[in-house]
């Protein structure tokens, strides 16, 4: 199994368009690297890969990861689709950017194939150009030499969908088994809390993917000044998964989905230091990991 972190923040990128923190203006000036919006691209044989999530920045980050180029042929590609943590416009916009694509096949949880044509309807929009094979998520199913589990995460639901009636689970993280090495990964980018039962999926792992979109619960409304509706958005702060982390030496761990806020985006910074010290990665984008 094979992975590469084509994108590592949260929603707006690092630099985020609209924003002066200390920490954009920091990554403006070329001090800290800039990162594009959080995407997982994976493959279970080396030549069929797949997309976690389809960030709005996939054209760049496709074109920037050598393991996507197309060929041999003029319309080949190795990329056959893309499976959906959620139905968040940052996590679903990049289908738009692969509407050329044939043969593609979306998987997703039952909720997010009913907002993504029933309250956006992205799905009549990319079906017009070259129609997308979509299939709800079981408990398990095969993927191009993987064994993929859909783990139930929350009910939280994207602002444009508050109006849905259809009950259920509207986040998922993905576990990745390779039956040949007995690699595992589990990527959970987005975590509102640390749910019964993830204990032992963290420890069957060897490596985990972990929502580090905010370090602190008051962040976003001390970076910017203003009142930020941070605890709305459904992210678990550092501050209450590390010492969860920490249980569990023995697998690789790593934060991902980063707000521009995040002060580990400083390399530098004592929050930094302390994921370091614990053993906690924050790699930049095009990290390959292998197992």
């Amino acid at each position: 199994m094979k992975a590469v972190l084509l994108g590592t923040t949260a929603g707006g990128g690092f630099p985020q368009w609209n924003c002066a923190c200390a920490l954009c203006v920091r990554a403006r000036s070329g001090s800290l690297p800039s990162r594009s919006q959080d995407c997982l691209a994976i493959s279970g044989n080396g030549t069929d890969w797949w997309l976690v999530n389809a960030s709005p920045d996939i054209r760049a980050q496709i074109a920037g990861c050598s393991f996507l180029n197309p060929g041999p042929g003029p319309r080949d590609t190795p990329l056959r689709g893309a499976l959906f943590t959620d139905a968040e416009l940052d996590h679903t916009l990049g289908l738009l950017t692969l509407r050329g694509g044939a043969g593609l096949t979306v998987w997703a949880p039952g909720t997010v194939l009913h907002a993504l044509r029933d309250q956006f309807d992205l799905r009549t929009v990319i079906d017009g150009y070259a129609p997308v094979a979509w299939r709800e998520v079981d408990a398990d199913f095969d993927l191009g030499g993987l064994r993929v589990t859909a783990i139930p995460i929350s009910g939280k639901r994207p602002k444009y969908a508050r109006s849905s009636t259809v009950d259920g689970y509207w986040v998922v993280a993905y576990r990745f088994l390779d039956p040949v090495t007995g690699g595992v990964l589990v990527y959970a980018p987005c975590l509102a809390s640390w749910p019964a039962g993830f204990d032992e999926v963290v420890a069957q792992a060897d490596c985990v993917l972990l929502d580090g979109t905010f370090y602190a619960a008051s962040e976003m409304g001390s970076a910017t000044g203003s009142s930020s509706g941070q605890a709305a958005m459904g992210h678990l702060p550092i501050t209450a998964s590390l010492p969860e982390l920490r249980r569990f030496p023995d697998v690789r761990r790593i934060y991902t989905h980063l707000n521009n806020t995040n002060p580990v985006l400083d390399p530098s910074s004592p929050e930094s230091l302390k994921l370091r010290e614990a053993g906690v990665e924050v790699p930049l984008d095009g990290t390959v990991i292998e197992l």
